[in-house]
């Protein structure tokens, strides 16, 4: 039943109601990471799923043969009860517009499983129609995964807009379809989705922990050590350490290692990551929350990704990537 997480609802299957999603026409846009896992998951539920996709995507093929109705965008939101939007943040705006609204039916559910364009205004919906969210904390290939071995990925939900009244019901049986409700479906908003979301990703997860590893590998390199040496002590076993925080905190963390690197974690981690460390992520944040972040993330999408291209480029061609690909190539076990 419901519980309460340091004040947080949550939910599982025996508290949510599959039979809020049986009988309605259910079609998802996308067929990415998260697209097929959605799908699929809720396919194997009980639920009629069609796949909605543009004109010569090349996830055409593959929807068909795991035994979807495939349809152009437009066509698969026509008489469609609950729509969930899995297409890049950067093209639904412009889809929806176009593709979905024109055809949405009044009193339909539409849905996302980020809240990026509805948060930022960029995705406006009719007053007639529910809005909620249903976010796995998890990739798609993960939320697949966990869900074929009977198990799940923990989801938030969120409600948006609510005329029908009893988009909650929705919502939470989404979540369960997709294998949520066998771990934790915990409430949230719009608002607290989106922007911790983007703040863990651009602060720590990716812009932070990318940038710590390259700039420790460089450290070593231009002081003179091997290149070899410095992409396993800063780039490779970073994994190790993040599997034992995953499975049992810093607390496990510090247990498993020596008593070096935990005297060591604690007198050098502040100089790393001082006070002015800090204020730099409250700006982060104050970037997000302001609508900043995602106006440049529009606009360079919309010039064509100038920035964003240049980036990968810069990215590619640092040692620290030739390094790796040539050290992976030893470890077989990685691919697999």
């Amino acid at each position: 039943m419901a519980g309460n997480i340091l004040g947080t609802q949550v939910f599982y299957d025996a508290d949510c109601n599959l039979q809020a999603l049986v009988g309605k026409k259910i079609t998802v846009l996308g067929y990415g990471s998260q697209g097929h896992a959605h799908a699929l998951n809720l396919k194997e539920s009980g639920m009629d799923v069609q796949i909605g996709l543009r004109e010569g995507s090349k996830s055409w093929k593959e929807a068909e043969e795991a035994g979807f109705v495939v349809k152009e965008t437009g066509d698969a939101v026509k008489g469609a009860d609950v729509v969930m939007i899995l297409i890049p943040d950067e093209l639904q705006a412009e889809t929806y517009e176009k593709s979905i609204a024109p055809n949405l039916k009044k009193g339909a559910y539409l849905a996302f499983a980020h809240g990026f364009n509805i948060h930022f205004g960029k995705i406006k919906p009719a007053a007639d129609v529910n809005v909620f969210m249903v976010a796995p904390k998890g990739p798609g290939h993960l939320v697949r995964r966990t869900f074929q071995e009977g198990s799940g990925v923990p989801c938030l939900y969120a409600v948006y807009a609510d005329p029908s009244g009893d988009t909650k019901e929705v919502a939470l049986a989404w979540a369960s379809g997709v294998g949520g409700g066998r771990s934790g479906i915990l409430e949230t908003d719009f608002r607290q989705e989106t922007e911790t979301d983007l703040f863990g990703e651009q602060a720590v997860l990716c812009g932070g922990v990318c940038a710590l590893m390259q700039t420790g590998f460089e450290v070593l390199v231009e002081a003179g050590y091997n290149p070899v040496n410095a992409y396993f002590e800063c780039v490779h076993e970073m994994k190790l350490i993040i599997d034992l925080i995953y499975e049992g905190g810093f607390e496990t963390m510090r247990k498993s290692i020596s008593n070096t690197a935990e005297f060591g974690d604690y007198i050098t981690g502040p100089k790393v990551i001082p006070a002015s460390a800090k204020e730099a992520m409250r700006g982060v944040l104050k970037d997000i929350q302001d609508g900043k972040f995602a106006d440049q993330f529009l606009s360079d999408y919309a010039a064509g990704y100038p920035y964003l291209n240049e980036q990968r480029k810069q990215s590619a061609a640092h040692q620290v990537e030739e390094v790796g690909g040539e050290l992976r190539k030893l470890m077989p076990w990685i691919k697999k």
